[in-house]
């Protein structure tokens, strides 16, 4: 028996920003998911999920009661006959895959679970975010829980500041516009943990503090609030503004041989890139107006698109 499928999701906006009270945007990603599992388990990779999720048994046993109780035998028992995530999610990538194994151990295992089906007010959202964060630091060292909020809810999030998010929807598809949200496959694998404490690091000289809250933050409110209203041309100068702060501010974050890929999409206006996730690797995300141009200037690597406008 396969459990209920989980999917990736994509912070659009708001990466390093929300631990700082920017917005947020984080959608659910549909072309990757995965699912616990029990049969055919002798693969490396099932054996390999299999130790992981021993050791996620027992951080989960020691937090349990705090904020959320889980059938801790149940889980025992499965996880002893071989119980493991069977995903598509690629790690070390931004796109939420531990995320999706935290939404899945909940789903399955967590007594008195807040659902999908009832009514999500603001209280029950910041609730389950605060239950996810709890069980996603095991894997991150520090994790905002929106990741896992985001898959086990399977829709929009909208991150007005760290006490206020909603479910929101976002403007429809455009399936003949020539614009894209794409995501550029860096062919490396990122570390959450490593890159969050740099950030933290930085954090401690003023110079920095002030370039985040004057004009990181600035950019990213502005690109969720134009991303919902659907206005393009504003969104694309915000993404534009964005995409220099980050190259200019956030080199660690952005692995090197991407820097001038970087340079070229604001120099020449065919894409401008951000960070996806923590960056360090993993996928990096891409905006343009003409995703032909951009798939040009980009024939090297391999793209995917997220979303049309």
């Amino acid at each position: 028996m396969k459990g209920p499928l989980f999917y990736s999701k994509i912070l659009l906006f708001g990466e390093y920003g929300i631990i700082k009270d920017s917005k947020g945007l984080s959608i659910p990603y549909n072309f990757y998911n995965g699912a616990l599992k029990t049969e055919d388990n002798t693969s490396a990779e099932a054996i390999k999920s299999n130790e992981s999720l021993k050791k996620f048994t027992f951080y989960l046993e020691n937090i349990s009661s705090e904020i959320v109780t889980f059938e801790i035998d149940k889980l025992k028992e499965d996880v002893n006959a071989g119980m493991y995530f069977d995903s598509s999610i690629p790690q070390g990538y931004g796109v939420g895959s531990s995320g999706a194994l935290v939404a899945a151990i909940y789903d399955k295992y967590a007594l008195n679970k807040i659902t999908v089906l009832e009514n999500l007010t603001r209280e029950k959202l910041l609730q389950l975010k605060a239950i996810f964060s709890k069980m996603e630091s095991f894997f991150h060292g520090k994790s905002s829980g929106l990741d896992p909020l985001n898959s086990y809810l399977s829709l929009p999030i909208l991150i007005n500041s760290k006490d206020n998010i909603e479910a929101t929807g976002i403007p429809t598809q455009s399936t003949s516009g020539k614009g894209a949200v794409f995501l550029l496959d860096s062919g490396i694998i990122g570390e959450t943990a490593p890159m969050v404490s740099i950030f933290m690091e930085n954090m401690k000289q003023d110079g920095f503090r002030s370039m985040l809250k004057d004009q990181f933050i600035k950019h990213t409110d502005a690109c969720v609030e134009d991303f919902l209203k659907g206005d393009i041309k504003s969104l694309f100068n915000n993404t534009k503004q964005l995409s220099k702060v980050v190259l200019n501010n956030f080199k660690p974050m952005i692995p090197k041989q991407f820097h001038d890929l970087w340079k070229k999409g604001i120099e020449t206006n065919d894409y401008y890139l951000k960070l996806c996730g923590s960056g360090g690797g993993g996928y990096i995300l891409g905006f343009t107006q003409d995703f032909a141009k951009a798939k040009q200037s980009l024939k090297d690597y391999k793209l995917e698109v997220v979303y049309n406008f």
